[in-house]
């Protein structure tokens, strides 16, 4: 399967897990079914400037986030951090996380959901 950049799924909403302000998700791989049933989120995730996706927790599935541009405070299960380009974060079978832009950069990173 070849995906061209302009067949890509690109949604802009409103940050999830009661988060502020707006993410945009570009759909790399659409769902499970283009994830032979292994995962169900692998997104080019653009946080904006001001915006967080809120504290989650993820039960069934694991996510891990690569930082492509952008600084982001990323809570580790209730442990903060910086996170910057080139840093990767894994967030563990029932474990939680969030991470909140904080710069006049977005950041733009990779999501990755897969099942345990």
């Amino acid at each position: 399967m070849i995906r061209r950049n302009e067949e890509k799924e690109s949604i802009r909403k409103p940050a999830p897990f009661d988060g502020t302000g707006e993410i945009t998700v570009r759909s790399l791989l659409n769902g499970p079914e283009e994830m032979s049933r292994k995962g169900r989120v692998f997104g080019h995730t653009t946080v904006w400037p001001g915006s967080e996706i809120g504290y989650h927790l993820h039960n069934g599935d694991s996510e891990t986030y690569y930082i492509l541009s952008g600084s982001g405070r990323y809570n580790d299960n209730g442990t903060f951090t910086t996170l910057n380009p080139g840093d990767v974060a894994y967030c563990a079978p029932g474990e939680g996380h969030g991470i909140a832009c904080i710069g006049d950069e977005p950041i733009e990173m990779i999501a990755l959901i897969l099942f345990e």
